[in-house]
């Protein structure tokens, strides 16, 4: 499967690269049944990465509203989303393949038919793949906070991303992100609040929706007393 390398010709060509990624690409330890998953189950559920919009008709064999996921992680959440809602197709997107190959052993174990994955970066991909107006939903769930004052620039939600964001969404369609790191989620709350193109759901900060599990490192931090923070927001 291809890596988001800055030689990788489908999505580079003729532009240069980010100077700015919001994740550092690590090489993680991955489990057997991961490393199994990758080889038997990525041909069918990874898409490539091409410099052309997504059919997404074609890849789901319907027409149905379509969320896309920003850095799944391992996948736990992204998984039990697209159970809860097989009426909704979802696509994921992480550069990290062992959260790559858990998700697609999740895929398997609960025979999901609504959810793909790409391994790639998500700019490029929203950039390319995603054509304008055409997704229900983004889900963007504990991105990294880069808590150093230096690294700032480094996160994910910065008012760029989130013009791009709300071009690709549906009249009506909504932004979800969560954070558990504070002041991230003020700015989050700023960034957002300055997009004319989008309305807050709430007065400040959303409660959970009802579709997004808790994780068990969230779980862990509510017992120790750590604060969760969601913010919904709909395209005008």
């Amino acid at each position: 499967m291809p890596e988001p390398t800055d030689d990788t010709p489908a999505l580079h060509a003729g532009r240069p690269a980010r100077p700015i990624r919001s994740y550092v690409l690590r090489t993680g330890r991955m489990g057997s049944g991961q490393k199994r998953a990758l080889v038997e189950l990525a041909p069918r559920f990874v898409l490539p990465c091409e410099a052309r919009p997504l059919d997404a008709a074609a890849v789901f064999g319907r027409t149905a509203p379509l969320v896309l996921e920003i850095g799944f992680g391992m996948g736990d959440a992204t998984a039990q989303i697209a159970a809860a809602l097989p009426g909704t197709d979802f696509i994921g997107v992480e550069v990290h393949e062992p959260g790559v190959g858990a998700l697609l052993q999740r895929i398997d174990e609960a025979a999901l038919s609504n959810l793909r994955i790409v391994q790639f970066d998500a700019v490029l991909v929203l950039e390319h793949m995603i054509a304008p107006g055409s997704l229900a939903g983004v889900h963007v769930f504990f991105p990294d906070p880069w808590h150093k004052k230096k690294h700032n620039k480094r996160r994910l939600i910065q008012p760029p991303l989130v013009q791009l964001l709300q071009s690709r969404l549906a009249p009506g369609g909504y932004l979800h992100c969560a954070t558990d790191w504070q002041p991230y989620a003020e700015q989050m709350l700023e960034v957002l609040s300055a997009e004319p193109a989008l309305r807050n759901t709430a007065e400040g900060f959303a409660d959970k929706p009802d579709y997004r599990p808790l994780t068990k490192f969230e779980n862990r931090g509510i017992k120790l007393g750590h604060g969760v923070w969601d913010l919904v927001f709909v395209k005008r």
